[in-house]
Formats: structure tokens, sequence, C-alpha cells
């Protein structure tokens, strides 16, 4: 490393065979500071990891015996269990936190391979410290893949059971957790193959040169 003085200025020039490291780091760094800034977009169930994100609630905690849970099986996570109504329960879910979507994210498409039954996709938001879930019902076929797009304004705000009428519509940069659940009122075993998951923009957004 080489040093200039120049009166009572002292400068430090970097050899040249470390200047393109340096703008490489710099640059990596900058690449990681983006993507620390973007929103969740997709979720893989195909990992294998992806299962370990996932938190149960069962029935339980209110006295119910549904079970569930989240394993990775068959390059899929399968959300399982057996739904119970005794002792007034009837329902299992799962859950993850996510990074919320990138704005202007207005619906999802999620790819599954179903069981017949009817399941829930869920979504909790927090904003101005009130934190609300909103609720899309979808069906299955059993045995059969299929992809299904739900609208973010299709969604109906819920509260232990019962629907909102007065709450805030539902927006992506808001979204701060994901969830599944069953409680279709068939006491039986259930299992619903979750593949990916991405969240869209169901209107291009256009470009500056097309106006």
């Amino acid at each position: 490393m080489e040093k200039f003085m120049n009166g009572t200025n002292c400068k430090t020039r970097l050899p040249p065979r470390l200047t393109t490291p340096l703008l490489l780091l710099l640059s990596l760094h900058s690449l990681s500071l983006k993507a620390d800034a973007t929103g969740t977009n997709m979720i893989d169930f195909t990992q294998a990891s992806e299962h370990q994100n996932w938190t149960v609630t069962n029935d339980d905690v209110m006295g119910g015996i549904s079970t569930g849970e989240l394993i990775y099986l068959n390059n899929m996570s399968r959300f399982r269990g057996e739904l119970s109504l005794e002792n007034n329960g009837g329902f299992s879910s799962v859950k993850r936190s996510i990074e919320s979507p990138d704005h202007g994210i207005d619906s999802a498409e999620l790819i599954f391979v179903g069981d017949g039954h009817t399941y829930q996709l869920r979504f909790t938001t927090s904003k101005d410290g009130n934190r609300v879930q909103y609720k899309h019902d979808f069906d299955t076929i059993k045995g059969q893949q299929l992809n299904k797009t739900f609208h973010f304004n299709d969604f109906q705000a819920v509260f232990r059971g019962r629907l909102l009428s007065d709450a805030p519509e539902l927006k992506a940069q808001d979204i701060k957790q994901i969830g599944f659940l069953i409680a279709d009122k068939q006491p039986s075993p259930f299992e619903l193959d979750l593949i990916q998951l991405h969240f869209k923009t169901s209107q291009p957004i256009p470009s500056p040169e097309a106006n």
C-alpha cells in the first residue's frame, strides 16, 4: 500500500490488484441490501426445510381433539391430520410469518393437490398496531393438482369465525402472516399437498414507454 504526503495531508491508494475485489464486494453488498428490501413474492413448499417455518394451531386450544401438522413428503409440504367435532372442536391450522409482499401485489396463485375437503387460505395483516385476519375458502378434488388464483378483494375479514363488515381492504404491504385452515365440519382425516404459492399482480403496470 502506497502513501503520498502533501503538506499535512496524507492519502492512501490501494494497489490495483485490490481495487477489483473491493468493487465486487461493494456491488454484492448493494445487491444484498436490495434483496433485503424486497418482499416475499413466492413460497416454495418443495424445499425440504420450508415446513420448519410453520407452526400448528388446533382446536385443542379450546378443548377440542383435532390433530394437524405440516411435514415434508414426496417433494412437497403436506398439511395433514384428523378433524374431530368432539368437545366443540372442529378445526386445524398451520401458519407462518412472512415479509410483506411487494407493493402492488393484488393476488396469490396456489399450486396444490387436495383430498376433496374444503380449506381456507388465510392472511393476517398488521397496520397501526391492529391485527386483522382474512380468509378465502377453496375446494379441492381428491388426487388432482390444481392452480387457483386468489384475488385480495375477494377475501373476507374474520374474527373467531365471525365475519367483520368494517375491516379495511386487504393490502399486500400489510400482510405479515400466511396460513391454511380446515374447518369444514367433516370429522375425518385430511391431507393437503402444497407445492408453491406465488404473490402476483393481476393487472400489469404500464411501462413509461407505453405513455
